[in-house]
């Protein structure tokens, strides 16, 4: 029979209905999965490697939200007969508690707004539909205590999740798509570059570079001094706002690169492969780390009633960005003040060397995690923005005062237009100042014959070992035999150590 007031249950409900909410469902499922397949395909056909792999991760997050949503279905009932002393609701609360009758007068109105429901998950027709269960705040009444989580409760943070998740993943390809139309810009000076570099006349001519007068050092090299470097790190913070990477920045760290990395072939397209390399990144950023949802956690419990605190944080991204793209800035003007330091006149053109000395904890990755974050939070705080407008309208309690919502907005929106025009680009080739170089600098074809090649070698090593004994430390191997060192993980591959190749080395001593 129906539960009270809960509406029909399956067993009186007709099958055509039954039949019919079933095919629109799985219809729309399997259109989606279509979608991403196709999708899938037409980026293999293309060469698209590293945006497969991003797809390969969208399609890791949606699997993580179903299910965390078939969690937060199937426990729902089980969370909300949870009971706890009500002294223990009465603080820490995104909106002070109304009156009891304004309570009621509230519920009412909002129960009868039709859109809401009607279309709106977590309205109350579909929270009904939602909780067939008892009653769980009769339930806790009864013992004089609280819910820990109401039905309606649980919902509501059903859809948080879900709308954050999908408005980090749309956000996050804005960025890349944006920051990528800028990076195009710079194809223009590669084919300038390239056509200099094939013309004999260029390439026969020797000339004399007065480092001083270079226009990479001028514009950037200050000096030594403590006032002077306050100066440079003053001089980046403007510089990543105007004109962050011009032509003559391009052409001395793409030189710099090819001189470190990749000698042997001065010709080499530097564009094409900085495009892959970030690429190769996008991946990353589209994910939701572990670190990424302790945020949440955090931002979620310090939404207290007049801490205004989804306020406060909106500033973190700002903050963060800009202090990102100033290092990035100055890891520039620190290239140019080593050669400035080192050399009056060179022969040739100028060349900057590379080193992970310049990034933070010399860890040239880390700028990615941080743009990661930066993406996530401010995806978050637009996520929020969305999601109280839609559930609680914009003159909720939870909303906040409009002198609180516009700044975030705009800040939001700022954020994202400075990560997509300026640090995004700036990370795209200072990014490849350090001093390994990025997997992407093989095509994915080569990458994926080295990575297979060096899972072979390490699989056949580990074979013979067993076969000649635990207590052995090497086996004799013919002259030509080469060994891979653990470069079974990728990470030794992207960081661009997969072609340190030894010979294998005979030995009969034991250890």
């Amino acid at each position: 029979m129906a539960g009270g007031g809960e509406g029909e249950s399956l067993e009186y409900t007709p099958t055509w209905v039954v039949a019919l909410v079933c095919t629109v469902i799985v219809a729309i499922s399997l259109a989606a999965e279509r979608i991403l397949h196709y999708v899938g395909k037409f980026l293999i056909k293309k060469n698209q490697g590293a945006l497969f792999e991003a797809l390969q991760k969208i399609k890791e997050e949606l699997m993580l939200l179903g299910f965390i949503s078939l969690l937060l279905t199937v426990f729902q009932s089980r969370i909300s007969t949870i009971c706890i002393a009500k002294h223990l609701t009465d603080d820490w609360l995104p909106c002070s508690k109304p009156d009891e009758s304004k309570r009621d007068k509230s519920t009412d109105h909002f129960q009868s707004n039709f859109f809401v429901s009607s279309f709106i998950p977590g309205g109350g027709f579909r929270r009904r539909l939602l909780a067939a269960e008892p009653d769980a705040t009769g339930y806790c009444a009864k013992k004089d205590m609280a819910p820990l989580l109401s039905l309606k409760a649980v919902h509501d943070l059903h859809i948080f999740i879900f709308v954050l998740a999908v408005v980090h993943v749309l956000f996050s390809a804005l960025t890349i798509l944006f920051g990528t139309l800028k990076i195009r810009q710079w194809k223009q000076w590669e084919d300038s570059i390239q056509k200099k570099e094939q013309d004999p006349q260029q390439v026969q001519q020797t000339k004399v570079t007065h480092v001083q007068e270079h226009g990479f050092v001028k514009r950037r090299f200050r000096g030594i001094g403590k006032d002077l470097a306050l100066l440079s790190w003053v001089h980046s913070f403007f510089k990543q706002i105007y004109g962050s990477v011009n032509e003559l920045d391009y052409q001395t760290l793409r030189r710099g690169f090819i001189a470190t990395h990749y000698r042997d072939n001065p010709n080499f397209n530097f564009y094409k492969y900085m495009m892959r390399a970030l690429e190769n990144d996008f991946k990353k950023v589209v994910g939701i780390s572990w670190y990424l949802w302790i945020i949440v956690v955090v931002f979620l419990l310090l939404n207290v009633n007049g801490w205004h605190a989804y306020f406060w944080i909106a500033f973190a991204p700002l903050i963060l960005l800009l202090i990102v793209g100033t290092k990035l800035e100055h890891i520039i003007t620190q290239l140019a003040e080593e050669v400035g330091q080192r050399h009056t006149a060179i022969t040739g053109e100028l060349v900057v060397r590379p080193s992970d000395d310049h990034f933070w904890f010399h860890k040239p990755r880390l700028v990615l995690v941080l743009i990661h974050i930066i993406l996530f939070q401010n995806s978050f705080e637009i996520a929020v923005f969305f999601w109280m407008l839609v559930l609680f309208h914009f003159d909720s309690c939870i909303m906040g005062k409009v002198g609180y919502i516009i700044p975030r907005l705009i800040i939001g929106v700022l954020v994202q237009f400075l990560c997509s025009y300026s640090t995004l680009p700036l990370y795209a080739i200072v990014a490849q100042m350090g001093s390994s170089f990025n997997r992407a600098i093989f095509e994915d074809h080569i990458q994926v014959k080295l990575t297979g090649w060096a899972q072979n070698a390490k699989k056949n090593n580990a074979q013979r070992r067993v076969s000649n004994g635990s207590n052995q430390v090497g086996h004799k191997e013919s002259p030509s035999a080469v060994q891979m060192p653990a470069v079974g993980d990728e990470s030794r591959l992207e960081e661009g150590k997969a072609l340190e190749i030894e010979p294998a080395v005979a030995s009969n001593e034991p250890k």
